[in-house]
This record gives C-alpha cells, structure tokens and sequence, in this order.
C-alpha cells in the first residue's frame, strides 16, 4: 500500500468493524430529525469522495497539496462512519460502497493509473441500498433498479407511471422488447463495461437501448440523433463521438456509445445528484432543463408536481419507460417473460474473398436464429454499409457460431457462389431485346411494327460490338445509390466515396451529381 495513503488501512479496518456492529432499521421507524442527519451525512461523505477524487488527480501531476487533501478526505469519511454508527437505522452499506472505490482509486493512483474525468464519479452501483435524500422511495427509480432488494416490487406497484410502462412493453410493445433483449445480448460484451466501470447499473443501459433504439446501431431520428443510444451530434461530439476522419459517425459505434452515455449519466449524478430520473429526464430533454428544474424546485423527485410539471410530454412518457424497461430486464420471470438465449461469445472471421454484410447474411443461412443474421452483422461492424463490398483480408466482429457457418458456407462451394450471384444480379440487365424492330406493309396497305427473331438485319449490326472504354465519370439519374453505383463499375465503395467527398456510412448522393469513378473496374 502506497504510503501517500496512511489512513487508508486503519479506515478500512474501522469501516469493516462498523459495517459487523451496526443493523439497519427501515426508513418508516426513523423520525424526521434522525433521516435528516442521515441524509446530512450521506451528503458529507459524496462530498468526502469528490474531494479524494480531486486530491487523486493532483497527486496524479505531482502536486503536494493533493497528499493532505486526500488524508483530510479520508479522515472526514472515517468520522461519518463514525457517526453513522451512533445512529439508530443509519446503514453503513452505502457509505462503505464509497469508501471501498476510494481504496480502489487509492490502489489505481499507486500504480501510476491516472484519475480523469472518465473516471467513476458516482456511487449508483447495483446491489447497494442507495441515499436518495428527499426522494420518496415508493418512487425511487435508485431503489428500483438494486436487484436485489424485495422491497422493489411494492416500490413499483406503488408508480402508477412504471406500471403503465411494463404495461405497455408486455403488451403491444413486447415484440419491441424482446428484440431489443436479443440484439443486446450480441452486443453487450461492447456496451456493459462502460457502466460497470462507473457503477452504473447495467439495467439502466438496456432500458435506454430499448426506448432509443431497441438495439438497432443505425437507428436515426428525424432530429439528427443517430447510434444505439440516440445522440445528437453537438452532445455527441461533447463526449467524444462524431466523424473520425475517415468516413465514418462513431455514434454508431456501440463501444463508444455506451462510454459516452456512461460519462453523461455520471455528469448528470454530479449536478443532479442520485436521481436517475432527473438524469433520464436530462438524456432525453436536455440537462439545461433539468438543471434548472432541480436548482429552483431544491433538488425535489422528478414525480413530484412541481418538478413533473415542467417537462414536455416527450419525457413524461420516455422516464417511465425507460426504468420499466430496466425493471422487466432484472425481472422477467414474475411477469412470465421469456428472454430468447443467443450464442453470443464473440468472434472474429477475416474474409478469404471480398463479399458484403448481404452476402454474408445469405450464406450464413438462419444457423438456428429466427432472423438470420443481418442485424447482428450490421450492428457488430456498423462502418459498413449492408451493400458495400468489403476487401478480403478484412476482419469483421462475428460470433463463434457465425465464424464457424462462415468457414463451412461461405468461403467456397454452392452456397456462397449462389449467395456471390444473388448479390450481383442487376435487375437493369432483366430486359433484353429479342431482334431488330421494322416496319411491315400488310395487304390492307397498313404498316406497322414487327420484331425480327434471329440474326440482325445488317452486317454492321452483325459485327462485334467494340469494347468499351473504361467510364471516367457517371451523372446520378434519380432512384440510385452509391452502393449501386459501384457495384455496376466494380468499384471500392469507400474509395468511391472519398474520392467524391460523400460520408459514410449513408453515402447520400443527389440526382444529376456528376461522380468521378476512382477505384472501379470499369
């Protein structure tokens, strides 16, 4: 143990002791006075931990005053404990959560592993009792999403909002539901280290991906927020997504997604405290509203008249639905809910020959699945477009059992020629002309137009045509897609698409644009 920490060790002996000496009593036998120095004291040890945190982050770039910054934090978390121990039905479970991620930064910073803004800066974890303060806890999503606790299922049927909510995903919303579970499921090898580095409870992640997305990478709204998680493109590139230089929206990225919602949602719990409601009501309107909400109502729960009030209609429903959603994916079973298992283990295949995501999806065949696999290709490797072909050589994100159809279906034999075959027909090249068209007197002195069968009319027609010459340029007639487009000239899509300074992964061209065909083959 570093010996910039001296009171780490006999802290953590003390908190151990009181957490063994002290029995919680429920929060209907406590008096006012007594929660209010329990809720002061949950204050004081958030405070304790934000100012470690900072006294972690000057010792990170050398600064002497973080040593006795952190060792007064520390001393001050010890005397909460303390005092939490004098206090009837004050339960060390929370603050000892505190004080245990403390020791882990401590051990992080001894390392050498520096503390930043990525950091976990909440204490929202799954499976702990959580202060919530003035919220009430028959409306406490904090309490609602701790899997644990039994007390949970009263706290739902006493929100008539939650209610409605799993109503509504168990009903007409089901379908929705369940193929958000599946489509997570492939996913969250990507998506859930994000919030469980931050404590964040993962159920918390799948209730946004259902509500956003249902788990589909390249969602997009009509208000121009785009990826699994829906973020507009100014909140995005604030945590770090957007274009990345090469053609590619990394909102649609789930690995990265998921990193920036975990920091957002950890911003919010520094502004708003632990309210996952406020924090939920901020994800989907705006923290500039909720801010302001919570400032001038002093911090009271979102369902409270005062604070509901002030929200559009949009957040009204998107909170409850989103925590009903995270409810249902803790307990499914009491509500005789099924979640379909997936062979999700992730793997990686590297393609012995060019193909695309719908090449793949054909020779892949079903495998087992209902859907096939289309979805989880495009969600697994979301820079490419389902029709753009991809160089061999490439390695795409897959699954163990979609390596191994890979390799037995689609790197030779019928199958994959087929699928090779289906994905470059060309419906233009379905309407062929049979003969030369000529005129025809009949007895009646009429002419009209008759098609001639057989060989053509004249030698010149008879002759070879001439090969033509490789196109240098293609004006966009109206229907036509990139992809498209550079399938008919053999071309790299992305290649293609750079060099016309189009963007994945949409690749949007416009009627009449006049494309330079770099990279193609004819």
């Amino acid at each position: 143990m570093s010996p910039l920490f001296p009171h780490a060790a006999r802290g953590l002996l003390l908190a151990s002791a009181m957490l063994l000496a002290t029995l919680p009593a429920t929060a209907q036998a406590q008096s006012r006075r007594t929660q209010a120095a329990i809720d002061a004291l949950n204050q004081r040890m958030a405070a304790a931990e934000t100012r470690y945190r900072e006294a972690l982050v000057k010792i990170g770039n050398s600064d002497p005053s973080g040593v006795e910054e952190s060792n007064a934090a520390l001393e001050d978390m010890e005397d909460v404990i303390v005092e939490c121990g004098r206090i009837k039905g004050c339960g060390t479970g929370n603050l000892l959560a505190g004080y245990k991620r403390l020791l882990k930064a401590q051990a992080d910073a001894a390392a050498g592993v520096l503390v930043d803004d990525e950091s976990d800066t909440t204490l929202v974890d799954d499976g702990v009792d959580l202060p919530t303060g003035e919220v009430p806890q028959s409306a406490s999503a904090a309490a609602l999403l701790a899997a644990e606790d039994q007390r949970f299922l009263k706290a739902v049927q006493m929100n008539p909002a939650v209610q409605a909510g799993i109503r509504r995903w168990l009903t007409d919303m089901r379908v929705s539901l369940i193929t958000s579970h599946e489509n997570y499921q492939y996913m969250q090898h990507m998506m859930s280290p994000a919030f469980k580095r931050r404590g964040l409870p993962e159920a918390l992640l799948f209730g946004i991906l259902a509500k956003e997305s249902n788990g589909r990478v390249h969602a997009r709204s009509r208000a121009g927020a785009a990826g699994p998680l829906q973020f507009m493109p100014a909140t995005g590139h604030r945590f770090g997504l957007g274009p990345d230089g090469r053609g590619f929206d990394t909102r649609y990225d789930p690995r990265a997604s998921a990193d920036a919602a975990a920091s957002y949602l950890s911003e919010r719990y520094a502004e708003l405290g632990n309210n996952i409601e406020l924090w939920l009501a901020a994800y989907n309107g705006g923290e500039g509203r909720a801010r302001r909400v919570y400032n001038q109502t002093g911090g009271r729960s979102f369902w409270d008249a005062d604070v509901y009030g002030q929200f559009p209609p949009e957040t009204k429903d998107y909170v409850p639905m989103v925590i009903a959603a995270a409810w249902l994916y803790l307990h499914p079973k009491e509500y005789g809910l099924t979640f379909p298992k997936v062979d999700a283990r992730p793997a990686t295949i590297q393609l012995q020959r060019p193909a695309s995501i719908y090449e793949l999806t054909i020779c892949l065949g079903n495998g087992g699945t209902r859907d096939g696999y289309m979805r989880v290709l495009r969600n697994l490797n979301p820079q490419y477009e389902a029709e753009a072909w991809i160089p061999a050589g490439t390695r795409l994100n897959t699954t163990v059992r979609m390596a191994s159809l890979y390799e037995r279906w689609c790197t030779r034999g019928a199958r994959a020629d087929l699928a090779k075959q289906l994905v470059n027909s060309d419906p233009a090249t379905a309407i062929v002309r049979v003969g030369d068209v000529e005129n025809v007197t009949l007895p009646d002195g009429s002419v009209v137009q008759q098609v001639v069968v057989g060989a053509p009319s004249s030698p010149a027609a008879r002759a070879p045509a001439p090969k033509p010459a490789a196109a240098r340029s293609h004006r966009v007639a109206r229907g036509e897609t990139l992809v498209e487009i550079a399938r008919r000239y053999q071309c790299d899509t992305k290649v293609l698409a750079s060099a016309n300074g189009i963007k994945a992964p949409r690749y949007m061209v416009r009627q009449g644009q006049q494309l330079k065909l770099q990279g193609c083959g004819r």
